[in-house]
C-alpha cells in the first residue's frame, strides 16, 4: 500500500534528527531548573539500579559496572531531552533495550520485565519533555516504536518474568497526552495573540481610512465651493467687459464647462466617499464649518460646565478654506478629549497667526476626579494628525509637567510652490490638451 511504502520515510523526517529544540519560555516550564531534573534523574537512576540488585538466579555473578553505565545513559537522556527530544528519545529507547536484553538471565521470576519502575520514570519524562515540543504526530510514532521495543524485549526473554509492560504503557500514554494537550493550548494560545496582532493592525489600517474618508467628505465642500466660484466668474465675466472678442467668449465658456464637469465628477466622488449612515446621508450638504465659528464651538463646551478660554496673537486674517477647515476640527476635537479624559479640568485654546501659516495650540489643566472608563479606541489624535499632515504641517501632542495635556498643530497658509520642472510639464500637457 501507499502509505507503507511512505512510512520509512515519513519516520526518517521526523525522527532522524540532532536538531536542538529549547523548552518554551512559559509561565512555570520556561523556568524549570535544570538542577531539579538532574535530580529526578538521579534518584529514579538509584531506584533503577537498586531494583537490579533484587536475588537473582542462583549461581549468577553480580555484574554492576556495565549496569552502572546503562542507567546513567539513560539517566543523561532525561537532561538531553530539554534541549534535543527527539536525540533524548533514542537514546533513552536503545537503553532501554539495551538494559533488558543485559539482565534478562540474572532477574528473578517476580521481578517487572522488560523495565522497572525507575527506568519507567526516566523514560515518560522523556516522551512528556518530547510531547511537549513535537508535532502530535512525531510524539505517536516514537510512542509506538517504544512500546515495540518492549514488545519485541519481551518476546525474547529466556524465562518468563512479571509483565511491566501494561504499567508502562499506561504511563507512557499518560505522558504523551498530556504533553501534546500542553503543546496544542501553548500553540493556540500563540496563534490567538498573533491574530490579536492582525486585527489590532487592521482595525488600525481601518481607523485610519475612515478617518481619511472622513476628511476628504468635508474638503469637498472646500473645492466644490471653489469650482462654483469658478464656474459662475466665467459665465458673468463676458458682460464685464465691452465687446468681447469671440475668442474670449470661446475661452471662459470652456472654463465654465470645465468647471460644471469638475463639480459633477466631485458629486461622483462624494458619493464613493459617503458613509452609509442617515447622519452623514442628511449633513453632506451643511457648509463645513471655519475659524468664525469658533465662539460658537467654545460656547458649547463652556455650556457643559468646562471653562474655556480664547487667546489670539498675530494679525486675524481669512485663511485658505482647507486650513481654516482643518485648525476648528483639532481645536474641536481636542476640546472633546477634553470633556471626555479630563473631567473637571479648565481649557485654553491659543491661535498665533503668522505670515506663514497658523499655530493652535490647546492646552488643559489636570482633572479633578479620574476620567470615566473610555468605551473604546477613538479617532481623535489620528484624525488631527491627519489633518496636519495634509496641509504639510506638524502635529505634536503630550502631557505638560503639571498633568495636563497639550495639543499644538502648526498648520502652513500655502502649500509650496511646485518645482520648475514639473510647472513647465503640467502646463506643456495643459497646451496639448485639445479640451
Amino acid at each position: 500500500m501507499t502509505w507503507l511504502r511512505a512510512l520509512p520515510h515519513m519516520l526518517r523526517e521526523d525522527l532522524w534528527t540532532v536538531a536542538r529544540d529549547p523548552l518554551p519560555r512559559t509561565r512555570w516550564l520556561g523556568r524549570l531548573p535544570h538542577g531539579h531534573v538532574v535530580l529526578f534523574a538521579v534518584l529514579m537512576a538509584w531506584l533503577s539500579m537498586a531494583q537490579f540488585q533484587e536475588p537473582v538466579r542462583p549461581g549468577t555473578a553480580q555484574e554492576p559496572v556495565p549496569l552502572i553505565g546503562l542507567v546513567v545513559l539513560e539517566a543523561l537522556a532525561v537532561q538531553l531531552a530539554l534541549t534535543r527530544p527527539i536525540p533524548a528519545w533514542w537514546l533513552s529507547t536503545a537503553m532501554l533495550l539495551v538494559t533488558a536484553l543485559s539482565v534478562d538471565y540474572r532477574l528473578a521470576p517476580y521481578v517487572l520485565y522488560p523495565w522497572n519502575y525507575g527506568q519507567i520514570a526516566l523514560h515518560t519524562v522523556v516522551l512528556f519533555l518530547l510531547a511537549l515540543r513535537v508535532r502530535p504526530r512525531i510524539t505517536a510514532e516514537a510512542l509506538i516504536l517504544t512500546l515495540l521495543v518492549g514488545l519485541v524485549t519481551s518476546a525474547l526473554a529466556t524465562r518468563p518474568h512479571a509483565n511491566g509492560l501494561g504499567e508502562a504503557s499506561v504511563s507512557f500514554a499518560t505522558a504523551v497526552v498530556v504533553g501534546a494537550a500542553l503543546r496544542g493550548r501553548r500553540v493556540a494560545r500563540t496563534r490567538l495573540v498573533e491574530q490579536e496582532e492582525l486585527t489590532a493592525e487592521e482595525r488600525a489600517r481601518r481607523t485610519l481610512l475612515e478617518e481619511r474618508n472622513r476628511i476628504a467628505r468635508e474638503l469637498h465642500d472646500v473645492v466644490a465651493h471653489h469650482m462654483s466660484v469658478i464656474s459662475i466668474q466665467a459665465q458673468v465675466a463676458p458682460h464685464l467687459v465691452e465687446n468681447p472678442s469671440e475668442e474670449l467668449k470661446e475661452n471662459l465658456a470652456g472654463i465654465r464647462h470645465n468647471a460644471v464637469e469638475a463639480l459633477a465628477e466631485l458629486r461622483r466622488v462624494l458619493g464613493v466617499l459617503r458613509s452609509e449612515d442617515a447622519l452623514a446621508d442628511g449633513a453632506r450638504h451643511a457648509p463645513q464649518p471655519t475659524l468664525d465659528r469658533l465662539d460658537e464651538l467654545v460656547g458649547s463646551v463652556r455650556g457643559t460646565g468646562i471653562e474655556v478660554l480664547i487667546e489670539v496673537t498675530g494679525e486675524r486674517r481669512p485663511l485658505p478654506p482647507g486650513v481654516e477647515l482643518s485648525a476648528f476640527r483639532i481645536v474641536q476635537e481636542a476640546l472633546s478629549n477634553v470633556m471626555r479624559h479630563a473631567p473637571g479640568a479648565g481649557a485654553r485654546v491659543e491661535l498665533g497667526y503668522q505670515r506663514r501659516g497658523l499655530t493652535v495650540r490647546i492646552i488643559n489643566t489636570p482633572p479633578d476626579r479620574p476620567a470615566p472608563p473610555s468605551p473604546g479606541a477613538g479617532h481623535g489624535l489620528l484624525g488631527m494628525r491627519e489633518r496636519a499632515a495634509m496641509l504639510g504641517g506638524e502635529l505634536t501632542t503630550g502631557p505638560r509637567p503639571d498633568g495636563g495635556y497639550e495639543v499644538t498643530a502648526v498648520l502652513p497658509a500655502h502649500d509650496p510652490a511646485p518645482p520648475a520642472a514639473a510647472t513647465q510639464t503640467a502646463a506643456t500637457e495643459t497646451a496639448e490638451d485639445p479640451v
